[in-house]
Parts: structure tokens; sequence; C-alpha cells
């Protein structure tokens, strides 16, 4: 049995954040159904950077189609909705109300539902804007943080759309709970903004703290000596951190490099002040090392270490493929490949696949069918 079995928890959603949500529910073990409109989600027909957000966001889940301009239909959902946990939605503000399925609405038909709406902003003066994960990057200061100075730059995965999801599911986790003692459901929002405020909350403190602005993390000055990105003699890239005295004991043990025992490296905090002088220096020392010689020094010693991979070359990754971190999935044109399981593991268990990615209304039989009205004819 897996922690969220016997849920039902309805989607209405689009692109990342949404999908986002509702997967991380459908993968613990919520059935969770996705509401797609005539033709089903346009998401599923995106291209370019847009083209992995359905398979990637939409195993486990079951899908009915239906039109919320009809409305025989709106009725179906009503009493599809009756029967949740759960509605989250990602549209714009108002989108489901003018069909009728507005969360007042919901929840006085069924009181001990719980409402998401995954938004742009929380309440406030900018609630009624529209946003992006690119929006919010720039107005936070993350896109000012990722890039060269002069060179704002949004990070390379939709940050703030998934992990404004996972908040949202947090969010329905601990209302599940409250739920358990109250017997009523609430309304609860997550957004974009305030995620992307978040995850630059240790940047403001930096400067609250230090009263000096931070540099764009490509400027910085790093709190370690060593912590950077180093080419192998056969030309592969390798990062490599030393961040402790004990780290940078074992690291220089290793090398047997008597230059680096100067007393200007002693500590961390000279480390971290010399490093004009030091990332040179272990750069000429490791650009004699092949890259897979350099990782056969660094994990024995402890020391943090990555080759600078590609997302696509985690499909042949040996600790996903090994761990369960990769789960099969069937796309449209019946192709199979694998996308990244949750991140998290219960005792010595992954979260696996219970369903393949649905085909648009695929499940409109299975739920509704019991739901329906009875169309009359005259």
């Amino acid at each position: 049995m897996l922690p969220l079995d016997g849920v039902r928890v309805v989607e209405f959603s689009h692109m990342v954040m949404g999908p986002s949500c509702g997967l991380i529910l459908a993968d613990l073990g919520a059935e969770v159904i996705k509401v797609e409109p005539p033709g089903g989600d346009r998401t599923r027909h995106l291209k370019s950077s847009g083209t992995g957000f359905f398979a990637a966001l939409s195993r486990n889940k079951k899908s009915v189609m239906l039109d919320t301009s009809d409305p025989a239909d709106v009725e179906t959902l009503l009493r599809l909705i009756d029967t949740a946990d759960v509605v989250l939605e990602n549209f714009r503000p108002g989108a489901l109300a003018e069909r009728g399925l507005g969360f007042d609405t919901l929840r006085a038909r069924n009181p001990r539902l719980i409402c998401l709406s995954l938004k742009g902003f929380l309440s406030g003066p900018y609630e009624h804007r529209t946003a992006l994960d690119e929006v919010v990057q720039m107005m936070s200061g993350l896109a000012y943080m990722t890039g060269p100075p002069g060179r704002p730059l949004r990070a390379g995965a939709p940050v703030n759309d998934m992990m404004g999801g996972m908040f949202g599911a947090i969010a329905i986790l601990a209302a599940l709970r409250e739920r358990e003692a109250t017997g009523q459901g609430q309304v609860l929002a997550a957004s974009l903004f305030e995620n992307a405020a978040f995850l630059v909350s240790t940047a403001m403190l930096q400067q609250a703290i230090t009263g000096v602005a931070p540099e764009p993390m490509p400027a910085g000055r790093r709190a370690w000596g060593v912590y950077d990105v180093f080419t192998g003699s056969d030309g592969v890239q390798i990062f490599v951190g030393v961040v402790t005295d004990r780290q940078w004991e074992i690291f220089c043990r290793a090398l047997a490099e008597p230059v680096l025992l100067g007393a200007e490296y002693a500590t961390n905090n000279l480390r971290s002040a010399a490093r004009d002088t030091l990332i040179p220096l272990v750069q000429s020392i490791l650009g004699r090392l092949s890259v897979a010689e350099i990782e056969a020094l660094c994990e024995p010693a402890g020391l943090p270490f990555a080759r600078i991979n590609r997302p696509w070359d985690l499909f042949e990754d040996p600790h996903l493929l090994a761990s369960g971190g990769l789960l099969p999935v069937t796309l449209p044109d019946g192709r199979t490949t694998h996308v990244p399981a949750l991140p998290m593991q219960f005792g010595e268990g992954r979260l696996g696949l219970r369903h393949d990615l649905p085909s648009p209304g695929q499940h409109n039989d299975e739920i509704l069918a019991s739901l329906r009205t009875p169309r009359t004819t005259e």
C-alpha cells in the first residue's frame, strides 16, 4: 500500500506547475484523474523545449476528456468532484469559476474537499499579473545570481514550476492531515514568485549579514578555495570541491604535490582568499590526469566530484539504473524510454510506475460511466 492510497485527486492543469503537483501525489499512491479538454491537453502537442513536458509529468495518472463549455459535462464534473478529496488547478484566475466550477461551488457541495490553486503570485499587489518561470526568475534575482555580471540568465530547467508544484503537494498533505482532525477541507495556494523568493533566501541573508551585495554566481567569491570545474588530460571536464580543512589534507596527500602545502593555503579562509593563484595551480596538477584518474582519486578519499554531464547522459547513469531511479514510459508513438522517479525512498524501495502515460480520455468509461446523466431524446 502506498502512502496516499485511497485519496482521489481531480487535476485541472497544463504545462508544468500543476502537472508536477499531480505527479507527486500520483506517485505517492493517490488516484489522480487528469481532466482534459476535447482533443487532449495542449501540453501534449508542445514542441521545442516543451516537447518533454507531458511525458515527464503524466505517469500514474488517469485521463478523462470533458468539455467544460458543455453543461452536461460540467454536471458530470461536479459529480466527479463530489467523490474527490482534492482538486488542483493552475489555470488563469477565475477560469474554473466561469464554468461553474469555482472553489466556493465545489466546497459547498463537498465540505471535505481540499482545493489548491497553483498561481503566479500569492495574495497581494501582484496577484493578478501573469507569471512564467522566466518572469519570476528575473523578478526574484535568481536570474541575476545565475548569469555572469550584466547577463541575467534563467536556470536551465523549470525550477520554479516544478518546485511550486512540490510546495503545492506539501500543502495538500498538510491539509489532508488537518482534515483528519477537523473533518473539513480548505482552499490552498502555491505560487511561482514566492517560490523563487524562497530559492534566493540565502543570497538575501548574505547581503543582510555582511552589508555587501553578493556577486552573481559565475563571478562570486566562493567560500571554499577548491570549488571549481577542472579539465582532465583527456579534455573531459569535472567539478571538484574541497570544503573542509580535513578534506584539504586528504586532497594534498592524494596528489602528493608539495607546492600545495604552502602556508598561504593552510586554512579554508586562506585558500578562499587565494583562489586567483590556487585554482590555476590545481588545474595544472589535475590537468596531468585523465578524468577517470581524477575520479579514482576523489571517490575513495571522500572528496566531492562530478563529471559535467548533459541531462540525456542520465539515461545511462549506472546509479540511477541500479537503484530504480529511472521509470519506463511508453511514448505516444509506441517507443519506450525512461523518466526519473521521485527523489525519495521508503525503506529500501522507490516509488514506481503503476500506470503508463494515458491517452486523452482513456479512462472516461472507467471513471465517468456511473456519473453521467442519461441524455434524453425528444
